[in-house]
């Protein structure tokens, strides 16, 4: 007899399977409980195997999760950190913009106070240029009138002076470069002197006339040159902060501060043309007006009421009655 090769075999299996499949579809189906029962051992004994599973994939799980979360919350947190930016951003550009509007108006208030003719400017960097110390560079330039030796100042007062133009910008060398210098007045006596930039926002004077004595918190104002170039008179410059008392200095000297704050300029004014008449002390600025101290009035309490025998009624009265 012969025996069945391999594909027979696999075909008698596959038969077996076939037929068996079908006999437990009709039992079950005709509810016969041994399929039950066969579902739940075989439910009993995979039932570990689940429990491993879930114990092995329920980590997995929650690391995936959270790994997810984790990109949408630094996703978060980096759209925020960009919001942020872009919010500070627009408030400095706010600030700024604030900033160079009351710069541009008390510009505008000193020029139209001394009758200047003026081109106002942006100032585009501060720093270094050419072989200055000191300068600053402004957005406007020949073309729009302005030449070298020109006045510049602010609505603080005298800023410097124009020193290279192109087309479009200009050099500003600022009056604390160390090569700045500028015959002043001093307002109160009406001495004249030399300013020197020492740096920062800080000058040297030197007085011509000895005889006049300098006193902190004097005001100095600009001479002005011939043809008001390159300086233009009564520009407020800076005032005294201390007179050094040493007889080692051949002429009076002292410390000055200028009123424009030069390491913080953001709109400046180039004097194109002036009145001829000198406005002397005209354009002295006004003394900052003292925060007034509130008063507390203090109210004594009134004394206690005299007693009825001191009383100057009742000693009338008692004279009266005695009278009678």
């Amino acid at each position: 007899m012969a025996r069945p090769t391999g594909s027979n075999r696999g075909r008698l299996l596959l038969i077996m399977l076939i037929v068996s499949s079908l006999l437990l579809i009709t039992l079950d189906l005709r509810g016969v409980p041994v399929i039950s029962g066969v579902r739940n051992g075989v439910g009993s004994a995979l039932n570990p195997v689940e429990r491993f599973g879930n114990w092995v994939v329920t980590p997995i799980k929650n690391l995936g999760s959270d790994l997810f979360h984790l990109g949408r919350t630094r996703s978060t947190i980096n759209k925020l950190k960009d919001e942020n930016a872009r919010l500070r951003a627009q408030l400095l550009q706010q600030k700024n913009t604030q900033g160079q509007s009351a710069q541009l108006k008390a510009a505008l208030d000193l020029a139209g106070q001394a009758k200047w003719n003026v081109v106002n400017a942006k100032v585009l960097a501060q720093g270094a240029a050419i072989s200055f110390t000191n300068t600053v560079t402004i957005d406007q330039g020949s073309r729009a009138g302005i030449k070298s030796n020109m006045t510049v100042v602010n609505g603080e007062g005298l800023v410097g002076v124009v020193k290279s133009v192109y087309p479009n910008s200009a050099v500003v060398l600022l009056a604390s470069d160390p090569s700045f210098k500028i015959g002043v007045r001093v307002a109160r006596t009406q001495s004249i002197g030399i300013l020197s930039g020492q740096g920062s926002n800080q000058g040297v004077l030197e007085l011509l006339d000895n005889t006049s004595t300098l006193k902190a918190k004097d005001v100095l104002l600009a001479r002005g040159s011939a043809n008001n170039t390159p300086f233009v008179p009564g520009v407020p410059v800076g005032f005294v902060t201390k007179v050094p008392n040493s007889t080692s200095y051949v002429a009076q000297v002292a410390d000055v501060t200028f009123y424009a704050n030069l390491n913080a300029l953001g709109i400046v004014s180039v004097v194109i043309s002036a009145p001829d008449a000198d406005p002397r002390n005209a354009l002295v600025p006004k003394a900052p007006v003292p925060t007034p101290i509130p008063t507390v009035t203090v109210y004594a309490n009134p004394s206690e009421s005299p007693s009825p025998s001191n009383s100057p009624s009742t000693t009338v009265t008692n004279k009266k009655k005695s009278g009678g």
